[in-house]
């Protein structure tokens, strides 16, 4: 069955995991391709301007398909050598497209998102979650690591201690505690998250796209530089802004006291 569903308007595109029925898992053949090419085209296109990851039914994510593993097929079948390959070409695909968006990305999770589909989910730029959203990386539980470059990004977002309590316990924690601990900037009714998740990428998606890009660019980088390459970064990359037809509506729109429509140039 395949993974995902796209859907684009006015200059927001939003993936959803499609397989309702199992929770939406990951790992089958074909899933890395198929978020590769979305994500590609996405950046791709400068009429797109914000992307929202949510999952079809009552559940964001469960991971990876436990029946594969079970059976031992398809990422998850062969040898050593071949298991690692599976990640690398299959699962990794998928992460790795999402962490190369250049647009931001609103990660909605409406249900649970365990072990692979939390860190799925702690890929987007903004994470808003359901009320009745669940978060766990319940990796050794199944006798196996975080093989899905969660211990890099997790830690990142609440800490080195927490991340280390939800690796290490296998725990589940709900999205009061998810909002605590700062895995998600806020908690809303699961049958208003789409609509909220909507709002705010169209509130983003009314910002001047080149500029966007780059002010996500930045924000990225600055996780590895030092903070005179920051600021040597920017210099650059603010000049160019400065040149572009985008600076002087913004400008415009503020002195006129008018919302910006900004168009790319």
């Amino acid at each position: 069955m395949s993974l995902l569903k796209i859907e684009a308007a006015e200059h927001v595109t939003t993936l959803t995991l499609d397989r309702p029925d199992t929770m939406n898992p990951l790992g089958a053949k074909g899933d890395g391709d198929a978020f590769a090419e979305a994500c590609d085209a996405i950046n791709a296109d400068l009429g797109v301007r914000c992307v929202i990851l949510t999952g079809a039914g009552r559940a964001f994510s469960a991971g990876g398909d436990i029946k594969a593993m079970k059976e031992r097929t398809g990422t998850f079948g062969g040898t050593a050598p071949e298991i690692s390959d599976g990640y690398r070409n299959n699962i990794h695909k998928v992460l790795r497209a999402l962490y190369g968006l250049r647009v931001p990305l609103i990660a909605a999770v409406n249900g649970p998102a365990i072990g692979l589909g939390c860190d799925l989910a702690c890929l987007g730029d903004i994470r808003i979650s359901s009320d009745r959203a669940k978060f766990g990386v319940t990796f050794l539980k199944l006798g196996i690591i975080p093989g899905d470059g969660g211990t890099w990004i997790l830690p990142r977002i609440i800490g080195e201690a927490r991340a280390a309590e939800l690796f290490y316990t296998g725990d589940v924690i709900d999205a009061q505690t998810a909002l605590d601990w700062g895995l998600v900037s806020r908690v809303v009714d699961g049958d208003s998250l789409m609509d909220e998740a909507q709002s705010l990428a169209k509130k983003i998606a009314a910002m001047p796209p080149h500029a966007l890009r780059h002010a996500k660019n930045l924000m990225r980088q600055g996780r590895s530089v030092t903070y005179d390459t920051a600021l040597e970064m920017a210099a650059n990359t603010q000049a160019l802004m400065h040149l572009t037809d985008d600076h002087m509506e913004g400008i415009d729109a503020l002195l006129e006291k008018r919302a910006a429509d900004f168009k790319g140039v």
